[in-house]
């Protein structure tokens, strides 16, 4: 597919914070909620069930041309034809994974604070998951939050989109568009949501909110 993708709402698939209700229901929701990318993280499942999970995913997905992205895992991505991965600062570099991946591949980085931008070479990397900005559980040893004021302080300085990630919600996602960010990511404010559609729809919402202002204060 296109490298050209839609960063609105972007979900974050991670068991850890699903509960009974299983990934691909809680998928199907936030579908019809309209996220409008879908990417699997998983740190610690093994292999099989990883490489089971995608697959089952991507065939989701792929009739409805959401973007399906694997988390760190490049060899996943490219055994089952997945439209891109993304890395962290510690994972394989973005250039490896553009190299394995090919050109139409959509390669994702993580940054967290101003000496990592350089990392995000716009002919490598196609948007940067920039966070976190506010302080959150889903993820162990992150850094500090960067806040409104880091998003916009760094949002100027990335020259391809910005997914905003960390403690975001309906509540605060305008304020992050608003910010600078061209989308955001969420994992349990979807996953752990008793309505994931609902929690999806809010999303969608909130940063259609935050786009119509920016175009308001630039006009």
């Amino acid at each position: 597919m296109s490298r050209r993708f839609d960063p609105s709402v972007y979900l974050v698939l991670d068991r850890l914070f699903i509960g009974e209700r299983g990934l691909l229901a809680t998928l199907r929701a936030a579908l019809a909620g309209g996220v409008t990318v879908v990417q699997l993280r998983d740190k610690q499942a093994l292999r099989p069930l990883f490489l089971e999970e995608a697959r089952r995913i991507q065939a989701l997905l792929r009739p409805l041309g959401i973007p399906f992205i694997v988390n760190d895992r490049v060899d996943v991505a490219r055994e089952i034809g997945a439209d891109g991965v993304h890395v962290g600062q510690d994972d394989m570099p973005a250039a490896d994974a553009r190299r394995l991946l090919g050109p139409d591949a959509i390669i994702g980085l993580s940054v967290s604070r101003a000496d990592e931008i350089a990392g995000a070479d716009p002919d490598i990397v196609d948007y940067v998951g920039l966070g976190p900005v506010f302080a959150t559980n889903t993820k162990p040893d992150t850094p500090p939050p960067l806040d409104l004021g880091g998003v916009r302080a760094l949002r100027p300085r990335l020259a391809v989109p910005v997914v905003a990630i960390g403690g975001i919600g309906a509540g605060n996602a305008a304020e992050i568009v608003r910010a600078g960010a061209d989308g955001v990511a969420v994992v349990s404010s979807i996953c752990s949501a008793p309505d994931p559609e609902a929690a999806a729809r809010r999303l969608v919402s909130a940063v259609a909110r935050g786009r119509a202002h920016r175009r308001a204060v630039a006009s």
